[in-house]
C-alpha cells in the first residue's frame, strides 16, 4: 500500500490528535495529511501533531485531489466505516487507484492502551462511579426509570464527564430482560431487579459499567440468577491473562451459565474493548478471534435475561497486566452490596 485513508473520527483522533467532528486522514509511507473544511481550520492547526493540514471545500473531492498529488496507486481504506456511496465516488474520481479494503488488519490499532489512555479511562470510571453513588438514595419503589437515568447523566456531567458514553439504561422488573432496554416511564416496584448500565466520556475516553440492584430482599430465583451471573463473571475474570484467547475468556463465563441450564438466555458476548469508542477491539465472544495482550482494556459482562421475568447483568472493566488483570471499575458486584 502507498497510503491508508482513515475516515473514522476515533482513528483520526488516535493518530493525529484532531478532536473535531469531520475530516479525513491520509497516512502515507512518507507523507501524512489531515484534511477538513474551514470550520475546523484553526482547531486543526492547534491540535494536529503528526500530519500537515489541508483545507477542502468538498470532502471527497478534496481527498481525491490530495491523493492524486501524492501519486498514490494502492490505497487502503477502513472498510467497516467508509460508505458504499463514498467508495463509489472515490473510485470515480481515482480511476487509476486500486482501493484496498482493510478490516481485521487495522481492527486492533487502538486495542493496547498507553498509560496516558488508561489514566483517562480511570478518570471516566471515577466520575461515573461517584455519580452512581449520588443516584443510589433515589433508587426506590415509585421512582421512574427515565428520571433515574436523567439524574445520573446530569451528575456525570457535573462531575466532569463530557457526555454519557451511551443513553443510560435503567430496566426494572420484567424490562430487565431487554439487554439494551431504554429507560422508560415505568415505575420501579418493590422486589424489582433493576439493571443500570452507565458510563461517561472523559477527554475522549469512555467508561462502561453495569450494576443490577434488588429493591428489597431477593426471592430464591432472584438470588439464584444473580449468584450464577456473579460466578460466571468471576470465572471470566480469572481467565484473563496475556495470551488467553478471547473465545476462551468468553467460554469461561458461558460454561457456568450453560451448565446451570440458562445458556440460551445469555445471547451476547462476554465483553468488548473500550477506549475512544464504547465498543472496539477486542471482541470477547464465541465469534471473536485472537488473544488478549498486556495493555488491552475491555469489559467482562455476562448476563441472564428471562422474558417476562427480568434479567441480571454485571459488568466491570479490566486492564490486562503482565500476569493477569486489574479491575478498573470498583463498585461492588456482590449481592449483599446491591440490595437497596
Amino acid at each position: 500500500l502507498d497510503a491508508i485513508l482513515f475516515w473514522s473520527l476515533e482513528n483520526i483522533r488516535y493518530l493525529c490528535g484532531f478532536t473535531g467532528s469531520d475530516g479525513a486522514l491520509i497516512w502515507g509511507v512518507e507523507e501524512r495529511v489531515f484534511l477538513s473544511d474551514s470550520r475546523y481550520e484553526e482547531q486543526a492547526k492547534a491540535e494536529v501533531k503528526a500530519a500537515v493540514f489541508q483545507k477542502y471545500r468538498k470532502k471527497v473531492e478534496g481527498v481525491a485531489q490530495r491523493l492524486r498529488a501524492m501519486k498514490v496507486k494502492r490505497l487502503g481504506f477502513e472498510a467497516p466505516v467508509l460508505s458504499w456511496e463514498t467508495h463509489r465516488r472515490l473510485s470515480g474520481l481515482l480511476p487509476r487507484v486500486c482501493l484496498v479494503p482493510l478490516s481485521g488488519e487495522i481492527a486492533g490499532l487502538r486495542a493496547r492502551k498507553t498509560p496516558e489512555e488508561i489514566g483517562k479511562i480511570r478518570r471516566a470510571v471515577d466520575i461515573a462511579s461517584q455519580s452512581f453513588r449520588d443516584l443510589l438514595p433515589r433508587v426506590k419503589a415509585g421512582a421512574r426509570e427515565k428520571t433515574l437515568a436523567d439524574f445520573l447523566e446530569i451528575r456525570m456531567k457535573r462531575r466532569g464527564g463530557e457526555d454519557p458514553s451511551f443513553p443510560t439504561i435503567v430496566a426494572s422488573g420484567y424490562r430487565g430482560a431487554l439487554p439494551h432496554g431504554k429507560a422508560s416511564e415505568k415505575k420501579l416496584e418493590r422486589r424489582d431487579l433493576t439493571v443500570i448500565d452507565f458510563g461517561t466520556r472523559y477527554e475522549g475516553y469512555h467508561s462502561d459499567e453495569t450494576k443490577t440492584l434488588i429493591l428489597g430482599r431477593p426471592d430464591p430465583l432472584q438470588k439464584k440468577i444473580y449468584d450464577l451471573v456473579r460466578r460466571a463473571q468471576e470465572k471470566a475474570l480469572a481467565a484473563v491473562r496475556p495470551g488467553a484467547s478471547v473465545r476462551r475468556i468468553d467460554a469461561a463465563a458461558r460454561e457456568v451459565i450453560s451448565r446451570a441450564g440458562y445458556g440460551k438466555f445469555f445471547g451476547h458476548g462476554t465483553g468488548h474493548g473500550i477506549g475512544l469508542a464504547v465498543h472496539e477491539a477486542p471482541n470477547l465472544s464465541p465469534r471473536g478471534s485472537g488473544a488478549v495482550k498486556e495493555g488491552m482494556v475491555f469489559s467482562i459482562e455476562p448476563g441472564i435475561y428471562l422474558p417476562g421475568w427480568g434479567g441480571v447483568r454485571l459488568e466491570d472493566l479490566v486492564r490486562v497486566t503482565g500476569r493477569g488483570c486489574e479491575v478498573l471499575t470498583y463498585l461492588s458486584k456482590d449481592l449483599k452490596d446491591n440490595i437497596v
